[in-house]
């Protein structure tokens, strides 16, 4: 096998190894009995003790409608409230309940809870060559934004 495609195979086989890692931490995530975005919902709040919909929302990188579902999701199991901002009445904010704030507090940060943590603690040129990588892969996959 010429050099390149052996290099193309440790790529693919580096992405497929994080992708399926991913997924068997979302299967591990599922059998404490909460979803990995519920989860990363409730750590989110765990550090900024309140948040927007649209702060949650940008977090996640997810609609307007699919975070309110979230949350709709989190408060109907108790782990959540949503209370309307004294300053805005038309802004929502979403508050861990006890019992989410232990949840968040007990259950292990994996996955992208973990990257969003360590990322921030590399040096800048490192996070570079690791912007410039995920870049070429998203144009390689014709991978769109508004997906």
């Amino acid at each position: 096998m010429p050099p390149e495609e052996s290099l193309a195979s440790d790529a693919l086989h580096k992405f497929l190894l994080i992708f399926r890692h991913l997924r068997q931490k979302a299967r591990d995530t599922d059998k404490q009995g909460i979803r990995g975005r519920h989860l990363a919902v409730l750590q989110f709040l765990q550090e900024k003790h309140t948040a927007t919909v649209t702060e949650i929302q940008d977090y996640l990188y997810i609609s307007a409608s699919t975070a309110s579902t979230l949350i709709k999701q989190l408060e109907d199991a108790g782990y959540v409230m949503r209370i309307r901002s004294e300053e805005d009445n038309r802004v929502v904010i979403v508050e861990p309940t006890p019992a989410g704030r232990e949840l968040a507090q007990t259950t292990t940060v994996a996955g992208i809870g973990l990257l969003r943590r360590r990322l921030p603690t590399l040096p800048d040129e490192r996070l570079q060559n690791i912007d410039q990588a995920l870049a070429d892969i998203i144009e390689l996959m014709e991978v769109s934004d508004t997906e």
